[in-house]
């Protein structure tokens, strides 16, 4: 049955568990950055207001584009805007789980309404945060993605299921903040979780998981953003495959750097130019399916 339209926003669901120790980093999947760089990279909004906090980045630091989304700099954002309603608009494809969680946290501890906008992408982490708001529109093209922690783990099967119980919490926690906002249960939530479940714009405001669409005219493509996220989502994934085939974060960033003939790590976002890759990289990316 189809969810029938709300007079009132639902309230923000409860504050998210955050790890203590953050040993284990929860990503995106490599396939979220390829759909979002297909679909939504460069979507951008046409206005801001002083009152409005832009993500349209990855979600935690990001060590190839100098920015991402942090709780620290949502917090700065926030006290700068002061105790008025605020505006988020995101289109993002997430990042590191945890990080989310923590700006969801923040954001639901405003004591002003929040309204969120989904411009193109809200994936993973990012999809987390989109709960907190008050109100959520999203646009008829865009997208919410929802899924289960994912992890990059080595060991043996002790230590794998050892990861796996210490991820369950935290999916639990997620499909009920999922049913909280969208008044679906948390069960249904867990399934559309464990299948990775991509929602359009009206299929999300159909559960509940959005209020209402977003005007198309709100939106426009940047084309020098398009660039630069396309190409810095092509380095986050072969760090990924790097990752996945052994190497360290670090080794693999390394590696990527030598074969990049570059000395700075960071795209320069807006210029024109420097989202292009060497030749030598596009071919590796090319040999692992990038």
């Amino acid at each position: 049955m189809r969810n029938m339209p709300r007079l009132m926003a639902m309230a923000r669901p409860g504050a998210l568990p955050v790890p203590a120790e953050r040993k284990i980093s929860a990503l995106t999947i490599p396939s979220v950055l390829d759909r979002w760089s297909e679909d939504a990279a460069g979507v951008r909004a046409l206005a801001q207001g002083d009152n409005v906090i832009t993500m349209f980045d990855i979600v935690g630091e990001d060590y190839w584009s100098g920015g991402g989304v942090t709780a620290k700099k949502v917090s700065a954002q926030l006290r700068a805007i002061g105790d008025r309603p605020v505006e988020v608009q995101i289109n993002s494809p997430g990042g590191d789980m945890f990080e989310g969680i923590a700006v969801y946290n923040v954001l639901r501890e405003h004591p002003q309404e929040v309204t969120v906008k989904v411009m193109g992408m809200a994936a993973s982490a990012a999809s987390v945060i989109a709960m907190a708001g008050d109100r959520i529109e999203i646009g008829a093209a865009s997208f919410l993605m929802i899924h289960n922690c994912w992890v990059l783990a080595i060991g043996n099967r002790h230590d794998m299921a050892e990861t796996a119980e210490w991820l369950a919490p935290f999916d639990q926690a997620m499909a009920e903040v999922y049913a909280a906002r969208s008044g679906r249960s948390a069960a249904d939530c867990a399934k559309w979780m464990d299948a990775e479940t991509y929602m359009s714009g009206s299929i999300a405001v159909d559960r509940g998981f959005a209020d209402a669409l977003l005007p198309a005219d709100q939106v426009k493509i940047d084309e020098s953003a398009k660039s630069h996220d396309e190409a810095a989502n092509k380095l986050r994934a072969m760090e990924l495959t790097l990752v996945a085939s052994g190497m360290s974060r670090t080794q693999a960033r390394a590696r990527i750097n030598e074969i990049k003939g570059t000395p700075g790590a960071a795209l320069k976002n807006g210029t024109p130019g420097a989202a292009e890759l060497t030749e030598d990289l596009k071919t590796l990316l090319a040999s692992f399916g990038g």
